[in-house]
């Protein structure tokens, strides 16, 4: 590896050990095997290089199991492949608790950070696009728009459900219950668009949904 992708991986190792705030550029450094002006060189800083490791691990990690279990899903309807992902992720989620941990507490620097904002932006993008693909790959029958909502409600959904996952493992909600409330609002968000009162077929969704 080069001097970049050591740095990064020397991050990583420092801030799953240690946590972001006890992460010091000289042990980045160290644990790299590269030397200490080598951060500002290829990073600009230690900030920039926490950010981008973070940002890099929880990609890899999270993201391509979540690809993965999106991928697993092709062949059945949209909502039954949502509900495959989302009992799966947590399983993703123990097998990264660190980086979880660590991604959290840099998130708390970074909105105090505006040039973190912007990198992590920017990371934020991309991850709605490498989903959006990935939904697109499973279930051909979604336009560009559909996949690009269902990639922006998963990266809400992982986020969101990770710190609950991370505060309460047992208490995790579940594909099946994810999806219980996707039933219970599609019948009334059909009426809306329609701008209809509920028809007969609606009512009956609506109550086997319950």
């Amino acid at each position: 590896m080069g001097n970049r992708e050591d740095l990064l991986a020397g991050a990583r190792k420092v801030i799953v050990e240690q946590g972001v705030a006890k992460a010091t550029a000289r042990d980045i450094a160290a644990a790299a095997g590269v030397s200490l002006a080598a951060i500002g060189y290829h990073f600009g800083s230690k900030e920039q290089l926490i950010t981008e490791a973070l940002i890099d691990a929880l990609g890899t990690a999270i993201g391509d199991g979540m690809g993965d279990l999106i991928s697993a899903g092709a062949g059945e309807s949209p909502l039954d492949a949502f509900v495959r992902l989302w009992n799966g992720m947590p399983e993703i989620f123990a097998a990264n608790r660190e980086a979880l941990l660590a991604s959290l507490e840099n998130t708390l620097r970074i909105v105090r950070n505006p040039a973190g904002q912007q990198q992590m932006q920017a990371a934020v993008d991309g991850a709605f696009e490498g989903i959006a693909e990935d939904y697109t790959a499973a279930h051909p029958q979604l336009d560009d728009e559909q996949a690009r909502a269902l990639s922006e409600l998963s990266f809400a959904l992982v986020q969101g459900i990770a710190i609950i996952w991370l505060l309460n493992p047992e208490g995790t909600p579940t594909g099946d219950r994810l999806a219980s409330a996707i039933r219970a609002l599609a019948p009334a968000a059909r009426v809306e668009v329609a701008g209809a009162a509920p028809s007969a077929d609606d009512l009956t969704d609506a109550g086997s949904s319950a």
